[in-house]
């Protein structure tokens, strides 16, 4: 506090003279107007939970050096993070003005307080992001988010409960079974997820009792003569492709989301979660490790060459070329500027096939986005830009430590775990992002200026 005194001693507070607003009787003295702890006129006036107020920089220099929340008068603890009192500094700055710019460009040349106000930001910036989810001090926000959040999660776990027990293992059933041990019913199921179209063969399969082994013989010649009549060269095409897959895995490839993590329960999870804190370092992922099965499907799918006139996306996904220099330059420069937007724009072509899933994606998607903007925004008005490179070291360090922590786990975690963890970063995550983006708005609302 002798930093502050030593401030306060510089500014002829005494000179000021005292000045009566218009209508009243009485003359306002500066000293009506001090700070308790520099006994100056306040600068920047803040208001703790007390009532008790000081300069801004003098609670910063307090804080520094006791590294307590209370107040330096009464030692009341003050929870939160203290606000600039904007009515106060407006009456202040409009009736001492004078002293008031003399006593900035002091603090302004002291740099002992300004490492106390940076490190006392820095320390209420932290804070911030669990200040307004309690309805104590932000009666406002946080208690309608968490009470949706809450009902929400007890209506999933009997629903998603229900799923799992009754109709996971059925749809999923083909991606696990050999095709030479399907039932004639079984492929007939295989046929209709093709597509509708492929809804108008189904009898002729069921007449002829098609079953796995006599479907592995099937060629298109086959399919040309009686008694199945595929007369559509594009339909016999679509089948014979999606029959080569079947032999060459000797299962049906998954065809949706579901199947997918019946097939791939690690990965889907880690693409899950992956793709939400950090998209960039899980698509550069992706093209390294997974560029056949994972990532050539991706990139076709949000970059998609101008030639592309298949029917839809799963028979779109059956032949990939490598990308052209065309789909590269678009991928990269979205992939740099905008990695939300292609997780929201691959989920868009798969309204089709899962049309809420899809959705709760591109919000969440869109969601992120602004989140991130915001996160970029803050370093912008700190002038903390060239922090950027530690911070992604930073960031990439954390994130594979946390892979390599999984992947060495990852054989004995249950698999109910995973399903709880998969279905709430699928479903619940858009709902918490939009509790924290309200609190980001709320936070540049109230942000010192």
């Amino acid at each position: 506090m002798e930093e502050d005194e030593t401030l306060g001693g510089e500014t002829e507070g005494a000179n000021v003279e005292p000045c009566a607003p218009p209508g009243t009787g009485r003359q306002i003295s500066v000293s009506e107007f001090l700070c308790h702890c520099c006994y100056d006129i306040l600068v920047n006036p803040t208001t703790l939970n007390c009532g008790h107020s000081f300069c801004r920089h003098c609670l910063a220099l307090w804080w520094v050096s006791s590294k307590k929340n209370e107040c330096p008068e009464c030692r009341e603890k003050w929870e939160g993070f203290p606000k600039v009192n904007i009515l106060l500094r407006d009456v202040i700055e409009k009736l001492f003005s004078d002293a008031i710019e003399q006593r900035k460009e002091d603090i302004q040349q002291n740099r002992d307080v300004a490492r106390s106000l940076a490190t006392f930001q820095k320390y209420g910036n932290d804070q911030m992001p669990t200040v307004p989810n309690t309805g104590r001090l932000n009666p406002r926000g946080g208690g309608f988010f968490s009470g949706v959040l809450t009902a929400l999660t007890c209506v999933a776990v009997v629903l998603l409960g229900y799923h799992w027990s009754s109709r996971e293992f059925e749809d999923d059933l083909l991606v696990h079974k050999p095709v030479a041990k399907w039932t004639a019913e079984e492929v007939i199921l295989w046929l209709e997820q093709l597509g509708p179209w492929a809804s108008h063969y189904k009898e002729r399969f069921l007449l002829e009792k098609v079953n796995g082994r006599l479907l592995l013989t099937l060629t298109e010649e086959d399919f040309t003569k009686e008694p199945y009549s595929i007369e559509s060269s594009n339909h016999r095409r679509a089948i014979i492709a999606e029959l080569e897959c079947v032999k060459t895995l000797g299962v049906k490839p998954p065809q949706n989301l579901w199947e997918y993590k019946a097939v791939n329960p690690g990965k889907s999870l880690f693409l899950l979660y992956a793709l939400k804190s950090s998209p960039r370092l899980s698509m550069l992922y992706l093209y390294l490790f997974d560029y056949a099965e994972a990532f050539l499907p991706f990139i076709h799918t949000i970059c998609p060459m101008q030639e592309d006139t298949y029917e839809d996306t799963v028979t779109k996904l059956l032949d990939l070329k490598d990308p052209s220099w065309r789909q590269w330059r678009e991928f990269i420069v979205k992939y740099l500027f905008l990695p939300y937007q292609l997780i929201a724009e691959f989920a868009w072509d798969w309204l089709d096939v899962h049309y809420w899933t899809s959705r709760f994606i591109i919000v969440n998607a869109m969601l992120l986005s602004v989140l991130e903007l915001f996160s970029f925004w803050r370093l912008w008005s700190r002038r903390e830009l060239k922090t950027i490179p530690h911070r992604m070291w930073r960031h990439f360090w954390k994130v594979s430590t946390q892979g390599l922590f999984v992947a060495i786990f990852w054989p004995f975690i249950p698999q109910f775990v995973c399903n709880c963890l998969f279905y709430w970063a699928l479903y619940f995550n858009p709902i918490i992002n939009i509790d924290l983006v309200v609190t980001e708005i709320r936070r540049l609302e109230t942000q010192v200026q």
